[in-house]
């Protein structure tokens, strides 16, 4: 199946920690004037016009980023609840920003994987990626498919390819679950 992953464009966070955008609202901000003419640029990548359908995330950002695809390739938009983004509780607890903040870098500093013969609170990277990967399964045949998701997601699926805002990465996912990555016409990851 083959995939364009769209990590959504930049967010607007001006307001994170008022109103409703604390904890697990921040989730609910929308993207900055920047992200949305990042999308509309990415909009026009001769690639997407293959596309069938666009498979979002939940969160705001990754749905405006699919609105704004939908509206320039008159595409249909499928919302899949396991496309959210890492997660730093994977009881999907509350955690003060400064405990996620800590629990991502330790997520980072080991590669997205627990010390060996030890489990954390938060999303390890393979875990992730079945998460993903079952989500998107239930598309196989009705592809190729965009898929607006978010930075962490693009990683666990390219085998660590950081996308930027509004960027595209092409992952061709086989039916035993494996994937091959390519961004902006660089060699497989």
């Amino acid at each position: 199946m083959k995939l364009y992953l769209v990590r959504h464009g930049k967010t607007d966070y001006s307001e994170k920690n008022t109103k409703i955008y604390q904890g697990f609202g921040v989730n609910l901000a929308p993207l900055s004037a920047k992200g949305v003419k990042q999308i509309q640029e990415t909009a026009k990548d001769r690639r997407l016009k293959k596309a069938r359908l666009i498979v979002s995330s939940p969160y705001t950002r990754a749905l405006q980023t699919a609105a704004i695809l939908s509206k320039e390739l008159d595409l249909e938009i499928a919302v899949e609840t396991d496309l959210h983004e890492w997660t730093a509780d994977k009881r999907y607890q509350y955690v003060p920003d400064d405990e996620v903040e800590a629990r991502y870098q330790e997520f980072e500093e080991r590669g997205g994987q627990y010390p060996e013969g030890e489990e954390r609170d938060w999303e390890d990277c393979q875990t992730l990626r079945c998460r993903a990967l079952a989500a998107l399964e239930r598309y196989r045949g009705q592809g190729p498919l965009i898929v607006t998701c978010h930075g962490l997601l693009i990683q666990a699926l390219s085998g660590g390819y950081r996308a930027k805002n509004g960027e595209i990465v092409r992952v061709s996912m086989r039916a035993d679950g494996r994937t091959s990555a390519w961004a902006d016409g660089r060699a497989p990851y």
